[in-house]
């Protein structure tokens, strides 16, 4: 018995199937879709208290919208808005000025540690914490005071570990 041997040529399964209808599922692609930035992360390389930069891609979102302040917000820890200030360095770059500082110090922000913001719009942003073995730390509030700019203590949202 002599073996033959068939070559394939285009018209495999799978391949192909389905054109024709000239109708199509598939999202459009990802230069025709709107740009939205409402989430990003910064990682704490250097000092945990000084200003922090975000990303360019976040700054030029809100290009025209530069606001003076935004208002921080710790996820699950209350209705408490932490005022920071912000900083344009006219080359594009954002930062969190004054303000991050206390914010830093009452969720014990550290070196290594990953924070995740959440833009809400009207300048509110939401705040995750990772602390440096990638978990997430969860705060509560004690329920005193919801803002921080009535006195110059920083009163931590305390986490349960």
């Amino acid at each position: 018995m002599a073996s033959t041997s068939r070559t394939r040529t285009g018209r495999g399964r799978g391949r192909g199937r389905g054109r024709g209808s000239g109708s199509s599922s598939l999202p459009p692609p990802p230069s025709t879709l709107p740009l939205i930035i409402e989430e990003f992360f910064i990682v704490v390389y250097e000092d945990p208290l000084v200003k922090k930069e975000l990303p360019k891609k976040f700054a030029d979102y809100l290009d025209g919208q530069e606001p003076a302040k935004v208002y921080l917000r710790a996820a699950d820890c209350g209705p408490r808005l932490w005022t920071v200030e912000v900083l344009f360095d006219g080359q594009g770059r954002m930062y969190l000025d004054k303000g991050w500082e206390k914010f830093a110090i009452a969720h014990g922000v550290d070196f290594g540690w990953f924070v995740h913001f959440k833009y809400e719009g009207d300048d509110v942003l939401t705040v995750k914490v990772f602390d440096g073995t990638m978990c997430r730390r969860y705060y509560y509030s004690d329920g005193e005071d919801t803002d921080d700019e009535s006195d110059d203590d920083v009163k931590p949202c305390i986490h349960p570990l």
